[in-house]
Parts: structure tokens; C-alpha cells; sequence
């Protein structure tokens, strides 16, 4: 399913606000929680500091498994168009672009 458009008409479609919170605000809410825990725990609380650590790693995680699918959904469409071409190729004798 191709990926839609953050605005209609003006107007923010809900489904461009999901996919911000996910790419971009939930692994960056996770990383400031983990700094705050880094920060807190500083010398004194190894375990609050390990939390944070823990957080901020988790926050990569987040932000690089987004990032795998939105590579993933974009060779998808290379690929659906590359088979496109062919089928055009196969019906007329030359490339699309030719």
C-alpha cells in the first residue's frame, strides 16, 4: 500500500500524524526519557544510568527498524515498477522511456 501524503486539502490526514509519532517523536521521546535517566543516575545510581542507557539504545532501535521499512516499501515499488516496464516492453518492443 503506498505510503499517503501528511496533508488533504490542507488539513493534516491522521495517518501522516501516526507515521511522525512513530518515525521521528516516539524514538526521539525515548531517547530524552533515557537522557534524563543518564542524567539523574549520573555517579550516584548505576542502575537509573543503566536504565537510561538501556533507553537510549532502545530509541536507535526504534528509529532504524522504521528506517529498514520505509527502505524496504520503497524497493517494493522499484521493483513493482521495474516489472511494469517489462510488461510494457513485452507488449510494445521498446522501454517506457524510449
Amino acid at each position: 500500500m503506498p505510503e499517503q501524503s501528511a496533508t488533504h486539502n490542507g488539513h493534516p490526514r491522521r495517518g501522516g500524524i501516526l507515521l511522525a509519532l512513530t518515525r521521528v517523536w516516539l524514538p526521539v521521546a525515548i531517547a530524552a526519557v533515557g537522557i534524563v535517566g543518564i542524567v539523574v543516575g549520573g555517579g550516584k545510581d548505576d542502575v537509573v544510568a543503566g536504565a537510561g542507557v538501556s533507553l537510549v539504545i532502545a530509541a536507535l532501535i526504534v528509529w532504524m527498524i522504521n528506517w529498514m521499512y520505509r527502505m524496504s516499501v520503497q524497493s517494493n515499488r522499484e521493483r513493482e515498477t521495474e516489472e511494469a516496464a517489462r510488461d510494457y516492453y513485452d507488449l510494445h518492443g521498446r522501454w517506457p522511456d524510449e
